[in-house]
């Protein structure tokens, strides 16, 4: 297929160009900037307006582009950057794809476990409904966004990401030197679910995605073993063989993050892969230490 990709150069983007190559696809990847590079076109996904010839061609999407919802504090602006970036640059795109005269086939949009928001140990499939807050009313209009391509007829999977491993960036990313120097801990009571997913896995089930045609509308994207934070701390620490006995209590989080300590690290949701499994996709990483061993390079 002719595989068209934002947002191609962030943590799932790399990770993701090559593995399509290698299973015989053709990557065109879609940039904000011009670029000389083979491969690439470019939009401007403010107003809608994609270059001539830039859509043409395109047997499938994969929407990867947003602001970084971790990329800092969360003020009015920040949080403006991160709905705007996801909601109506998607929703511009969706319009664009709407509008050829053919189509392509699928889209796997982005989305994220942040739309259920703060629900303590009740597990959540893909029919629960949204949480409460600024991520999930984020995410369902994120989703939401994706109408008219869905309107079109084509088939469209929103991917609710949940947390990825990875030593190249995201959440273990960050969390990496600390425990490595062995102050990391756990974060307020530990009690927090944690939904996690190998970079691994995650890129092998966008390809899943685009090739299923059972599959659309919403996928959660996690393992099948959702961890708490104080599991997780512990599974880390061992992997990386460091203590980890330093927590930071709640108050100390709010007081660094912000409003982001709430709704991203002290908050959490038990997140179940029912739509996945039931599609027959097989796991390369389930358990989170060996997940963990291996996006660290340990193995």
């Amino acid at each position: 297929m002719n595989v068209l990709v934002t947002g191609s150069s962030g943590l799932l983007g790399s990770a993701l160009r090559p593995v399509l190559t290698a299973a015989g696809h053709q990557i065109r990847q879609l940039l904000r900037v011009p670029s000389t590079e083979s491969g690439t076109t470019s939009w401007d996904p403010s107003g809608g307006r994609f270059v001539d010839g830039a859509l043409d061609g395109i047997d499938a999407v994969v929407h990867l582009a947003g602001e970084n919802i971790a990329g800092g504090r969360w003020t009015v602006d920040r949080k403006n950057q991160i709905r705007t970036s996801r909601v109506r640059d998607t929703r511009n795109l969706c319009e664009g794809l709407a509008a050829l005269e053919t189509p392509p086939k699928v889209l796997v949009a982005a989305s994220a476990i942040g739309f259920y928001g703060d629900r303590g140990d009740e597990p959540l499939d893909e029919s629960a409904q949204p949480g409460h807050g600024f991520l999930p009313q984020v995410c369902e209009a994120w989703e939401a966004a994706t109408l008219p391509a869905r309107r079109r007829g084509i088939r469209v999977v929103n991917l609710r990401i949940g947390i990825v491993l990875s030593r190249f960036g995201g959440a273990l990313g960050t969390m990496l030197m600390p425990f490595k120097l062995g102050i990391g801990g756990v974060l307020g009571t530990g009690d927090q679910y944690m939904s996690w997913i190998s970079l691994t896995d995650v890129v092998n089930i966008v390809a899943h995605a685009l090739t299923n045609d059972s599959l659309q509308g919403p996928l959660n994207a996690v393992a099948p073993g959702a961890a708490t934070n104080r599991e997780f701390t512990k599974a880390l620490g061992k992997a990386l063989r460091r203590p980890t006995v330093f927590p930071m209590p709640a108050f100390a989080t709010r007081l660094v993050f912000g409003e982001m300590a709430d709704a991203l690290l002290l908050s959490g949701a038990r997140i179940v892969p029912a739509v996945l499994q039931g599609s027959g996709f097989r796991f390369d990483y389930p358990d989170l230490a060996v997940a963990l061993r291996h996006e660290l390079g340990l193995d």
